[in-house]
């Protein structure tokens, strides 16, 4: 179990780079298609008009199949940085509604998709959630009309999609390479092994010139 949670006793080797592309196409295909066939082939999501993909989920394939090492892909901003975002998108979009005639509405739209992304950056910062593709994700319920008549269930159907993407990523990423790097923060450096502490050693030519008792 601990293996495909991603730990290993010792940092393994890198790979090949045509290798580490060949498991980032595999990987990414089968990510992306365990999302589209969940939420295009489910009654219970088709029923509630559930967008067969959220798009900024493309992007993050990138990160978690294709640049695994780095911060961005790691879980907690994956999962995280996605939820945050898609909760202020909605919030900021559900605050714009309540102006009293609908074309103003939809003519501050872009107002509310800018402010959005802006706010969703400060959020991730703060919480160390960083994950460049959630921007998009902030942006979506007021840009996108499906995205916005999911209203807060598009929080629900972001968190899953996030937990279906990381579980794939668990599975194939680990089959030969390791992910995640770590969960909820790197390990910290090894502190450096103290210097050894000089050893006095005395002048034996200065000794040698000095009388000893028995000559004296």
């Amino acid at each position: 179990m601990s293996h495909w949670l991603g730990y290993r006793p010792e940092t393994p080797a890198p790979l090949n780079k045509y290798i580490v592309a060949g498991w980032s196409f595999l990987a990414a295909f089968c990510g992306l298609s365990v999302l589209q066939g969940v939420f295009n082939y489910s009654d219970y999501f088709k029923e509630r008009h559930v967008p067969g993909i959220v798009a900024s989920f493309g992007a993050s394939a990138v990160l978690v199949f294709g640049s695994i090492e780095v911060p961005l892909a790691q879980p907690r901003s994956l999962v995280f940085g996605h939820f945050f975002s898609a909760l202020i998108g909605v919030c900021v979009i559900k605050l714009f509604s309540l102006m009293p005639d609908a074309e103003r509405f939809e003519s501050l739209r872009w107002l509310a998709a800018s402010l959005s992304t802006a706010l969703a950056i400060v959020v991730m910062q703060l919480t160390g959630t960083t994950h460049p593709p959630a921007g998009a994700t902030a942006l979506l319920p007021a840009t996108d009309e499906a995205i916005y008549q999911l209203s807060w269930y598009f929080l629900p159907v972001i968190l899953l999609s996030s937990m279906l993407l990381l579980g794939c990523a668990l599975l194939i990423n680990n089959l030969h390479r390791r992910y995640p790097v770590f969960w909820i923060a790197p390990s910290a450096p090894a502190k450096p092994a103290p210097a050894p502490v000089p050893v006095p050693v005395e002048n034996s030519a200065q000794d040698s010139d000095q009388p000893t008792k028995a000559s004296v």
